[in-house]
């Protein structure tokens, strides 16, 4: 979120345009992949570039292996990208007509692409925008009647540094020719945790296994689930009652052995534990600080708000820490006090208030256990000591979502089941499930609240179904909504986030009308643009904007209208 009335455009814009034609593809990955079964080889060669590059070939002679990084066994491919070349590395694999392959890979680096083209169907493609550790890409293609012989590739992006893959998969029916030898069994989870609790379930949480495709989950010896994820809430339990619960990993090998086994205590009968937002909800950012909006109590804030993010935390000396300081002086003499007694006046009322980390200038790096415990330690400090119901992230300079998603649950074992937790990401942030935001989203599903995209200095970006649409417009809010809502998250969890007059950004201003017409396509199918949504979303959370401030200042026109029209939604 910006701190000034004309914020700079967010780091990695200059990128979009040559990004957009490369991410068309990028929408067909959204729905995930099934996993392997035991009939299944993986037709790629050489796939973890043990053997050098032999049966690779790379543009420009942009290829070569190191030991080092590497995610398995000796070797790994690095590829570095010129000005002229994207370092495309690629390998053609013998198929099967008619079959389904799900296809894999393990990456470091920025923008690093992973695809299938001549499939006789629709080409594939996937991407991550910035993996600073290995992260697993994956998507699916189906060939062809006809087809035999399918083209894989990992590439990088014009001007960008090397890239690094490995553990190369084509999983799916012999195509007759070859394979590497097939997936070993996984090792067994580590890490399991139980988070939020309430009187019928628990949220179970563990560390991803390479080479895992789903995990299955135990309830007192007996298995409860499959999933694909590494997060699963077990419900149906009864109160105030205590479960034993472990976890195995699974793929076309087999199961691993089980996790160490953890206990959990769900809560009392009639303790709740579910957040008190409404079905549908109105969130709006209060501004800490003046910078010509109008300035605040909280107390100030209209009653259409529902929840009330509190903007900003900011980084200590210590890594992962935050901190908050009532800005008193610029508030025109708000005082702790003041401010503590308007956010129970809130509370009272039924609004939440959150604490919101970050914004444009927010320099958090939650990036090791180490400073994901000092996330979690700090930010529930604040809470207890201004009484905040949750956080908001919005971090705006990337996140690493294996140790933010560590934080976040940490926290909510803190809070309890009563944690407040939104999201406020940019738009190229939720273009991809690969994407650390969206992965971060999707692994704490369990415990969240609401995602606000940032529908605003932005730019034209890809909507879900791999076309180009401008900010501004219907069609941008519900065809990027659509990515969020058909990538795994709930219609519960997907906000739209706007600014609340023409002054509260630098881009994407639209009017009221406009977002109520997005919401009504999206929840109803009507009033939508050129772009219409395969089906609807009636329990679609609401809409954001930034800020209440900015919104006083426009004569609250941006809550007038949009408040009700969340509120009346069916």
């Amino acid at each position: 979120m910006p701190r000034t009335a004309h914020p700079r455009p967010p780091r990695r814009r200059r990128l979009l345009t040559a990004v957009l034609a490369a991410l068309a593809a990028a929408a067909a990955t959204l729905a995930g992949s099934a996993p392997a079964t035991a009939a299944e080889v993986n037709a790629a060669r050489n796939a973890g570039y043990e053997s050098g590059l032999s049966n690779w070939t790379c543009s420009a002679g942009s290829g070569g292996t190191v030991g080092s990084p590497v995610h398995s066994g000796s070797g790994a491919l690095r590829a570095t990208p010129t000005a002229a070349d994207n370092a495309t590395c690629s390998q053609t694999v013998a198929v099967r007509p008619g079959s389904t392959y799900t296809l894999s890979a393990y990456v470091q680096g920025s923008y690093v692409y992973l695809g299938a083209s001549g499939t006789g169907s629709t080409d594939v493609s996937t991407w991550t925008p910035s993996a600073t550790g290995w992260q697993q890409l994956r998507t699916t293609f189906t060939t062809g009647p006809e087809t035999t012989s399918v083209t894989v590739y990992t590439h990088g992006w014009y001007g960008q540094p090397a890239y690094f893959a490995d553990d190369f998969s084509v999983l799916g029916p012999d195509g007759g020719g070859g394979t590497d030898p097939g997936p070993q069994v996984p090792d067994a989870p580590g890490g399991l945790t139980a988070g939020a609790v309430t009187p019928s379930s628990v949220a179970l949480s563990w560390t991803p296994v390479p080479g895992a495709t789903g995990y299955t989950v135990y309830r007192d010896g007996t298995r409860y689930a499959a999933v694909s994820g590494a997060s699963a809430t077990v419900t149906g339990l009864a109160a105030a009652t205590s479960y034993r619960f472990q976890v195995s990993a699974t793929n076309a090998a087999g199961e691993s052995a089980r996790s160490t086994q953890i206990t959990a205590t769900t809560a009392p009968s009639g303790s709740g534990g579910s957040p008190s937002v409404p079905r549908h909800a109105v969130t709006g950012y209060w501004q800490n600080f003046d910078n010509g909006a109008t300035v605040q109590k909280i107390s100030d804030v209209p009653a259409a708000y529902d929840i009330i993010a509190v903007a900003f935390a900011d980084a200590t000396s210590t890594p992962g820490a935050v901190a908050f300081s009532l800005d008193s002086a610029g508030l025109g003499g708000y005082t702790v006090d003041r401010f503590k007694a308007d956010i129970k006046a809130k509370q009272a009322a039924g609004k939440s208030v959150v604490l919101s980390i970050g914004g444009e200038r927010g320099t958090i790096s939650v990036n090791d256990a180490a400073s994901a415990a000092h996330f979690a330690d700090s930010a529930y400090a604040l809470m207890q000591q201004y009484g905040f119901d949750g956080v908001d992230i919005d971090l705006e300079n990337g996140l690493d979502p294996t140790y933010m998603s560590q934080a976040l649950r940490s926290l909510s074992q803190k809070a309890g089941g009563h944690l407040v937790l939104t999201m406020a990401p940019q738009t190229l942030d939720m273009q991809s499930t690969s994407a650390g935001y969206f992965r971060t989203a999707l692994n704490v599903k369990d415990i969240l609240t609401v995602v606000n995209m940032q529908y605003y200095n932005s730019g034209s970006m890809l909507g879900c179904d791999g076309k180009v649409y401008a900010q501004g417009t219907v069609d941008f809010l519900t065809a990027l909504a659509c990515i969020q809502l058909e990538g795994g998250l709930a219609p519960s969890q997907v906000g739209l986030g706007l600014p609340a007059s023409p002054r509260g950004a630098g881009s994407g201003y639209v009017a009221p009308s406009v977002v109520n017409a997005a919401l009504d396509c999206l929840t109803q199918g009507t009033s939508c643009g050129s772009f219409k949504p395969a089906r609807t979303y009636p329990d679609l959370r609401g809409a954001m904007t930034w800020s209440t401030n900015w919104d006083a200042a426009n004569g609250n026109a941006w809550s007038n209208a949009v408040g009700p029209h969340v509120h009346g939604l069916p």
